[in-house]
């Protein structure tokens, strides 16, 4: 069965924030252009592949997995008909900044 994709409201916030960044940061939409792109590759092959990321064992009764990509990290919980995406992290971030809403 195909699951589908769910944004929470923190990993849109953070998805827009992290482009709108590299918008002014180059003042230009390129860059802010392929890593939305880079991002969407991902949570494709998560999709397909769900258990494809590691563990987060800070929570480990929270089922969370996540993947690296450069400087990010993409945080999911696979449910029974969906997977959710939590947040796009900057690693380059406090990671005491980092908390899950349940």
């Amino acid at each position: 069965m195909v699951k589908s994709i769910k944004w929470s409201p923190e990993a849109v916030a953070d998805r827009i924030q992290i482009l709108n960044y590299w918008n002014i940061k180059t003042g230009s939409k390129s860059y802010s252009i392929y890593l939305d792109n880079t991002f969407k590759d991902i949570v494709s092959s998560i999709k397909k592949f769900s258990k494809i990321g590691r563990p987060y064992d800070f929570i480990p009764e929270g089922n969370i997995r996540y993947l690296v990509k450069d400087y990010y990290q993409i945080f999911y919980r696979e449910t029974s008909d969906s997977i959710d995406i939590l947040h796009i992290w900057d690693t380059r971030r406090n990671p005491e900044n980092l908390s899950f809403k349940e």
